[in-house]
């Protein structure tokens, strides 16, 4: 695989892992910006301390800066030196660390974490991924790293190098290609700020997370203004074509997104034709990327259910479909 000048692509498999975390972790030190594998999807890191590496990441992403970023860690002692856990926070943690479950808390005073990265709040959002290369590489840094979906800003989220590369082509200083991510959606995020509360439905479905608390999550709303954590915009995660949900079938002028047995359509991508939920989500958005390189303007997916990872992914296709700036509903 070959980048344009300007970003270095490493493998980081096999004998190569070791020369390749180390060359990583020098760049992020000097304010550099890495795309990284993690077992949801690649992201693209940044010293969380260094103000003016993650304004080089919003502009690499073209992301809004009222948007907050995760802090990665390599363990939950390093996430306690950033925030207050409290009864909840911990048993979740113990539960669910290293893995796709990012905890919003309240930070600590002197987490020094950039305030450009909590978009002026005062919580912070954290998680331990459960990715090795993704652990190597915060173990060797040995500071927190703020990596959003290595993808520009509202494009669908990266599940292998060759997507960062599409995206992020010469933007970025490194890529750290490991293979692809075997999650396929982002983390579940939830907020222990009072009452546990699901912002970002994901790789952990909320059946999990609600036996380990013992209770049902409260749910909040979407925010256009100043979500509390990544992915709570109504439109994001947005291909270029249109896309018609719940559909039975592709009309003449569609391709067709299918799930379990589907009818014949020109352009078909299945997400899982045996209906496995886990399959659909490792290849959302690979497949919603193909369809759009197919070329085709609008996309009907059939109905997905809504249970386990299928609320994740219905999550993720609502707001594909949603109205995008300056178009008509």
């Amino acid at each position: 695989m070959t980048a344009e000048p300007g970003t270095r692509v490493l493998k980081a498999q096999g004998q190569d892992v070791a020369p390749a975390i180390e060359a990583a972790a020098a760049c992020l030190a000097a304010g550099g910006l890495v795309a990284f594998p993690t077992e949801t999807v690649y992201g693209l890191g940044a010293d969380a301390r260094n103000g003016e590496a993650i304004a080089r990441l919003y502009a690499a992403k073209g992301r809004p800066s009222f948007n907050p970023l995760i802090a990665h860690v390599a363990d939950v002692e390093a996430a306690r030196g950033l925030a207050r856990f409290d009864a909840a926070a911990e048993a979740l943690a113990a539960a669910f660390w290293p893995g796709p479950l990012t905890l919003v808390l309240p930070k600590r005073p002197r987490s020094g974490v950039s305030d450009l990265a909590l978009a002026g709040l005062d919580s912070v959002a954290v998680r331990v991924p459960a990715h090795a290369v993704a652990h190597a590489l915060l173990t060797a840094f040995k500071g927190p790293v703020v990596a959003p979906s290595a993808n520009r800003s509202g494009h669908v989220s990266p599940t292998s190098a060759a997507h960062v590369l599409a995206d992020l082509r010469g933007r970025i200083d490194m890529l750290l290609d490991a293979g692809p991510c075997p999650v396929g959606v982002e983390s579940t995020i939830v907020a222990c700020l009072d009452e546990p509360t699901l912002l970002r439905p994901g790789g952990l479905p909320r059946e999990a997370i609600e036996r380990v608390l013992g209770r049902a999550l409260a749910v909040a709303a979407i925010a256009e203004d100043a979500p509390l954590a990544p992915g709570m915009l109504s439109s994001h995660y947005a291909p270029k074509a249109r896309l018609r949900l719940d559909a039975e079938a592709a009309g003449p002028d569609e391709a067709l997104l299918a799930f379990g047995p589907a009818p014949a359509a020109s352009v078909t991508l299945n997400l899982s034709p045996r209906g496995d939920l886990i399959e659909a989500a490792a290849n959302l958005f690979s497949h919603l990327r193909a369809l759009d390189a197919s070329g085709a303007k609008h996309i009907a997916v059939m109905k997905v259910p809504h249970e386990g990872l299928g609320e994740a992914i219905n999550d993720r296709l609502a707001r594909a479909a949603a109205p995008k700036a300056g178009t008509q509903p």
